[in-house]
Order: C-alpha cells, then sequence, then structure tokens
C-alpha cells in the first residue's frame, strides 16, 4: 500500500489577542485575500465583524420553496377537483377555504425541505476534500488566521502576519495521510 501526503495549500497564522487577528484579517481582506478561515475558542464579534459575513442565503430558499409548496397545494387541490366533481348541495366544485389547509400542510413542509436543502449547499456538506487546519490551542486560549492564497500571494500573507503580531506563522499547516492500492 502506498502512502501519498496531501498538503492543504495555504498558511496559518495563531495569534494570542483577538484584535491583532482581527487586525490580520481586515488586512487581508483590503488586499484581496478573501478566502479567510478563522479559528476562535469563543465566539467574539470582533472577528465576524472583521470578516464581514454575507448575508445567509438560505432563507430565499426557504421563501421559494414556501411558495411552491402553496401552489403546489393549490394546484393539486383544484385539479383533483376539477378532475372528479363531486357536486354537493350546489356549491362550486373549486372551493378555496377548504383548499387553504392542504396549501398550507405544503407550503410548511417544502419550506422545511428547501431549508435543509439550502442550508446543505450553503455549507457546501458533505465535504469531499477535508480542511485539517486546526491546532489544539485554538480551544483553549490562541486564534486562528488561515489564509489560502495564490502561491504568488503566499509571501504577502506571510508578511501581513508578521505585522500584525502573529505569535507562530504556518505554511502548509498539516498533514493527511492517505493511503492508496
Amino acid at each position: 500500500m502506498n502512502e501519498h501526503v496531501l498538503r492543504e495549500p495555504g498558511v496559518l497564522a495563531i495569534y494570542a489577542e483577538v484584535d491583532a487577528a482581527a487586525a490580520a484579517i481586515e488586512r487581508l481582506r483590503r488586499e484581496g485575500l478573501k478566502d479567510v478561515v478563522v479559528f476562535t475558542p469563543v465566539p467574539r464579534h470582533e472577528l465576524e465583524h472583521a470578516l464581514h459575513p454575507p448575508e445567509s442565503p438560505v432563507r430565499l430558499f426557504t421563501l421559494v420553496g414556501g411558495l411552491t409548496g402553496a401552489a403546489t397545494g393549490f394546484a393539486l387541490t383544484i385539479y383533483t377537483s376539477w378532475d372528479w366533481p363531486l357536486i354537493t348541495g350546489g356549491k362550486p366544485i373549486v372551493s378555496l377555504p377548504p383548499f387553504v389547509i392542504i396549501a398550507f400542510e405544503l407550503t410548511i413542509l417544502f419550506g422545511a425541505l428547501s431549508t435543509v436543502l439550502g442550508l446543505l449547499i450553503n455549507a457546501r456538506l458533505p465535504r469531499a476534500r477535508l480542511r485539517v487546519v486546526y491546532d489544539p490551542s485554538f480551544s483553549v486560549d490562541r486564534f486562528g488566521v488561515f489564509v489560502a492564497p495564490p502561491l504568488a500571494r503566499e509571501e504577502q500573507a506571510r508578511r501581513i502576519f508578521r505585522e500584525t503580531g502573529a505569535v507562530q506563522i504556518r505554511e502548509r499547516p498539516e498533514e493527511i495521510r492517505v493511503g492508496t492500492l
């Protein structure tokens, strides 16, 4: 069995202070290096503010799923009434008030299913390729900033990390051993 070593391309910086990590993230983003991953022992608003996370598009998946469910509910009940008309007491064949219940149920069902689908798509799950750039100190008291720049800009990322006071800088931080037959 042959063994290959896959290295995650990029640079990992370890910081002792949250302000230094936030400054590094802001500098990286100003320089155009936007593929930044942050590791922190506790959620910190400074880091979230520096990352400028985009608004989640999952809610649009929910809206589209809910509207599709409502339209499907009404279409299903109206089509069924026209295909198999039951005239009772002179009432119209298509009577919307009883159809609202089915439309409501399908709105909830489709909205929930599309929310889960949107979450999986936007979280890029399941991941085919694992990123292994974790240090145990990120669970205790250190902050990690990982950036995967193009090879020509790795030195620029290292320089930014040095200037912002990184305690430690690692290039291609971890190894994944993969066995092949």
